[in-house]
């Protein structure tokens, strides 16, 4: 009888031989031979790598098998993991619900500057490009659902957001502070680059950019360094001005009726407390003594630097401040640096002084006169600022000056040594902490370093209208209020110090200087983690998260002729080690 034709397929044998089972993988051919169905082994194909065993299955089973690179295409690949992080952060803090109770266009919009800010700062031009479909510079405007953004709808909502401060900034107050909480303030200044806006006043530039009008903005944290509201004045406002707008703030706005306001000596003036802290019960400050008055105490004998031979922290007592607490403190570290200062300012400055008495001897060009070597010493201690010094004898035919020695030894006397002053009984706080709540506002200069220069860049301003001013300012903050945080869990990933419990062990004294822990040194040294991951400063963090991408992908036309049709659907990378680890830290799994 003839042989017909039949079927090729893989055959799969197992069999158990000493309680090991072995698989065997045997390329058949079927045929019929009369009413029979019979297999020919053609060949044994276990040698093969599993995969290419499962093809060949595959493609005898009819299935039509094609390259991976022809059956997908990646249509559009969008940086996602750090826009993940951070708006995951932004919703896990509940800072919807801070901004606005209900829903809106404006509201989604704040909150992709927000993000874009702590991301990618940049101008609202750059940020409408980077969230429109066409110039998308991450998955930003795609995850919250966007649509088409323009300039004019980033205005819009920046002018929504200025009308929504009050209510923002009640809800972070009622947050983070709380009746007798400490409240740190201190006010910073950055140019204004536009071409008018009305708060931009030439002032004091903390940026040393001369020849720009400053716009000046205090901001409130609590102790711990949170950012709680924001205010911004005119760039001439003196910063003890700015205090009696923030003390109603606290005490009207917020409704604390006990509240400490800790700021520095050039905040909280004599000046200040007289008037705005002492008539209102329950307002409370903690400042620091001016160098004059701290040689004032030092003269009536209040301060004696016998005190300091066994301790760097002593109480004392002075008739110039009734029933308050004065904690004077010494750092040794801080009195050789002024120090060190001083005697470089001087050389600088006898340097100088000598070329105006070599110009009054020459013979020819001879400098004379009182008003014109006046003019010219004039010049010289105005610009390194320690004439006093200094005796100077100014005569129509000569200068001779010497250092006035007496003066320079009484004020090396009280190098290092700085008076806290507070109105707070020892009985609710004691004199360390009370230092400590002193040196607490080192963590308001951390938010400007970040505002300001490291991460937001508040600067330069181009807005010309005031509220838009303070929108711009406002939203820094709220990008900060959220990198704050994100900081603070991502601490064991960065350089920063993720153990404050053993760094404060380590601490001899509070006057002292903070000493890391011995895993934070870790870190710094051998730049590797304690799971040997690489350690990052926080922008170089976002940075490596933005490697794991949104991938928009569309499958081969599926079906024939009329009714094939590609299939899209989105694929997020699968995140490094360090990534994931990333996620785990901010308690949040890398989704969206």
């Amino acid at each position: 009888m003839p042989v017909r034709e039949g079927s090729v397929h893989v055959a799969t044998i197992k069999s158990n031989q000493r309680g090991q089972v072995y698989e065997t993988h045997l390329l058949r051919r079927t045929y019929r031979e009369g009413k029979k169905v019979k297999h020919q082994t053609l060949g044994n194909i276990s040698h093969l790598p599993p995969y290419v065993i499962d093809l060949i299955r595959r493609a005898l089973k009819g299935e039509t098998l094609v390259p991976t690179s022809e059956a997908f295409r990646i249509v559009r690949s969008l940086p996602h993991g750090h826009v993940a992080a951070v708006l995951g952060t932004l919703r896990n803090l509940g800072l919807e619900g801070i901004l606005a109770s209900r829903p809106s266009r404006q509201r989604d919009l704040v909150l992709a500057m927000i993000v874009e800010r702590v991301i990618s700062p940049g101008s609202k031009l750059a940020t409408c490009r980077g969230l429109s479909d066409q110039t998308r510079s991450s998955s930003l405007g795609e995850v919250l659902k966007l649509g088409a953004v323009d300039e004019d709808d980033l205005y819009e909502a920046l002018d929504w957001l200025v009308g929504h401060q009050a209510w923002i900034e009640r809800n972070l107050a009622r947050r983070h502070l709380s009746h007798g909480s400490l409240v740190l303030y201190d006010v910073t200044s950055t140019y204004y680059t536009g071409s008018h806006c009305s708060l931009a006043e030439f002032g004091h530039s903390r940026d040393g950019k001369k020849g720009f009008p400053q716009i000046l903005f205090g901001l409130l944290c609590n102790e711990a360094g949170c950012p709680v509201a924001v205010e911004v004045f005119e760039g001439n406002v003196g910063d003890p001005k700015t205090l009696s707008c923030q003390i109603d703030k606290i005490r009207r706005r917020f409704g604390l009726e006990r509240v400490v306001v800790v700021g520095d000596r050039g905040m909280i003036t004599e000046a200040r407390i007289r008037e705005e802290f002492r008539p209102v019960e329950g307002l409370d400050w903690i400042t620091a003594l001016r160098g004059p008055d701290v040689r004032a105490l030092a003269n009536e004998g209040a301060i004696q630097l016998s005190l300091f031979d066994e301790r760097d922290l002593v109480e004392i007592r002075s008739s110039a401040y009734p029933g308050e607490q004065l904690i004077a403190c010494r750092n040794p570290l801080l009195a050789e640096e002024r120090r060190w200062k001083r005697e470089a300012l001087l050389q600088a400055t006898e340097k100088e002084l000598d070329r105006i008495v070599a110009a009054t001897g020459r013979r020819k060009a001879r400098l004379r006169g009182k008003s014109a070597i006046g003019l010219r010493v004039g010049r010289v201690l105005n610009r390194y600022r320690v004439g006093k010094h200094f005796k100077l004898e100014i005569t129509e035919e000569g200068f001779s000056y010497q250092r006035a020695t007496e003066k320079i030894a009484a004020e090396a006397a009280l190098d290092g040594i700085y008076v806290i002053r507070t109105s707070v009984p020892e009985e609710r706080l004691k004199p360390d902490e009370t230092v400590r709540a002193y040196k607490d506002l080192s963590r308001v200069e951390q938010a400007f370093r970040s505002l300001k220069m490291m991460d937001l860049r508040v600067r330069p301003i181009y807005h010309r209208v005031p509220d838009r001013v303070r929108g711009h300012i406002l939203l820094c903050m709220l990008a900060y209020y959220v990198e704050w945080h994100m900081r603070q869990r991502l601490a064991p990933l960065l350089f920063e110090e993720d153990n404050e419990e053993a760094a404060a062990a380590r601490r001899k004294s509070i006057v002292a200087p903070a000493e890391r822990s011995p895993r934070a040194k870790r870190k710094a040294q051998t730049k590797r983690t304690g799971e040997n991951e690489p350690v990052h400063s926080f922008r170089t963090l976002l940075q490596d998260l933005a490697t794991v991408t949104k991938n928009r992908v569309r499958t081969k036309a599926l079906g024939e002729g009329d009714i094939a049709e590609a299939i899209e659907f989105d694929e997020v990378t699968i995140p490094t080690v360090l990534q994931q680890r990333a996620f785990d830290l901010l308690g949040f799994p890398l989704t969206m």
